[in-house]
């Protein structure tokens, strides 16, 4: 574990360094050391690439949810990593990303069918958790709220599948929307993102985060594997990340889950990304990053995946870093 820990808070970027500092180590975002750290994300490499492009106007001169280098993944990342609050430089993206999903022809795409709303909430959901945690939320995002709690099927999760005869929601829509209501209500007190945050946690934990409600059986043999970035993807550990963030880590519920993700495991502590699900390359091609997310391998630790676990295993409790 000291082998694992020393790379993420000894890391060159800092946004490695802040995360560990504040989800591992000191757990507050108030320390000197902490304050340094965020101080400097925005010198990070990768923030600096993500942002290069940026046109006179301060814009992505792409559609804001094109994969992965629209505004809307911008805004995501950004927020992922801690980047400072209230950063008027970021207006622009916000204006951007508002603007697309607030459009008329985005409109178009909210489509009733049998009485339920098939929405690709995760959207809505990565939008409206990037400005509140960024500090660039105004009453827009509170609308987005509102959609969110509207747009929920009566299992508690979300879904964009278009079959009249679909009535399960789909953890990939679902998560991200449980997310950023869990927050909403968190930092406004609304009753109403209350509710429905947890009505949608209750959805996974009653699956104990991977398994089917019927027979208990894997739902999607992906949810067993560790990626970073997740973007809109369902895995465990973004799905034990979410409980955490959302004070549901401890319940019993999650107990398989963590036992999975500590069979992960490596012996220098870390533990690996599996797969992941951009392409780095030079071609204007959907689902290009222009950034590397470290190794993807079976036996090498990578330490955005590593930092993400080690957060929530001391969350649960499930601590050894002896800190």
């Amino acid at each position: 574990m000291a082998s694992i820990l020393a790379d993420l808070l000894n890391f060159p970027d800092p946004i490695l360094k802040y995360r560990a500092l504040v989800d591992i180590v000191v757990h507050s975002p108030d320390t000197r050391e902490s304050i340094q750290a965020r101080q400097n994300i925005p010198n990070s490499q990768r923030v600096q690439t993500m942002l290069a492009d940026r046109a006179p106007d301060g814009q992505l001169p792409r559609h804001p949810y094109q994969k992965w280098l629209g505004t809307h993944w911008v805004l995501y990342l950004l927020a992922e990593w801690g980047y400072p609050t209230g950063d008027t430089n970021l207006i622009p993206l916000r204006e951007q990303e508002l603007d697309w999903l607030f459009s008329d022809a985005h409109k178009k795409n909210i489509l009733l069918i049998n009485g339920r709303t098939r929405r690709c909430t995760s959207q809505e959901g990565n939008a409206l958790f990037s400005l509140l945690t960024l500090g660039l939320a105004d009453e827009r995002c509170d609308e987005l709220a509102c959609r969110l709690v509207s747009w929920q099927w009566p299992d508690g999760g979300w879904n964009c599948d278009k079959n009249p005869m679909a009535s399960h929601s789909s953890f990939h829509e679902s998560l991200i929307p449980l997310r950023a209501l869990s927050l909403h209500a968190r930092l406004t007190g609304n009753p109403a993102s209350r509710q429905s945050a947890q009505h949608a946690a209750e959805m996974f934990l009653s699956r104990r985060l991977f398994r089917r409600l019927t027979n208990g059986l894997l739902i999607d043999p992906h949810f067993l594997e560790l990626h970073y970035p997740f973007y809109w993807h369902y895995d465990v550990l973004f799905g034990l990340k979410v409980m955490a963030e959302g004070g549901w880590i401890t319940d019993s519920r999650c107990s398989e889950a963590l036992d999975w993700l500590e069979s992960r495991r490596l012996p220098d502590g870390g533990l690996p990304a599996d797969a992941r699900w951009y392409t780095v390359t030079e071609r204007d091609v959907s689902g290009r990053s222009s950034i590397e997310w470290g190794p993807v391998s079976k036996t090498r630790s990578n330490v955005f995946v590593s930092l993400m676990a080690l957060s929530v295993l001391r969350a649960a409790g499930r601590d050894s870093t002896g800190i």
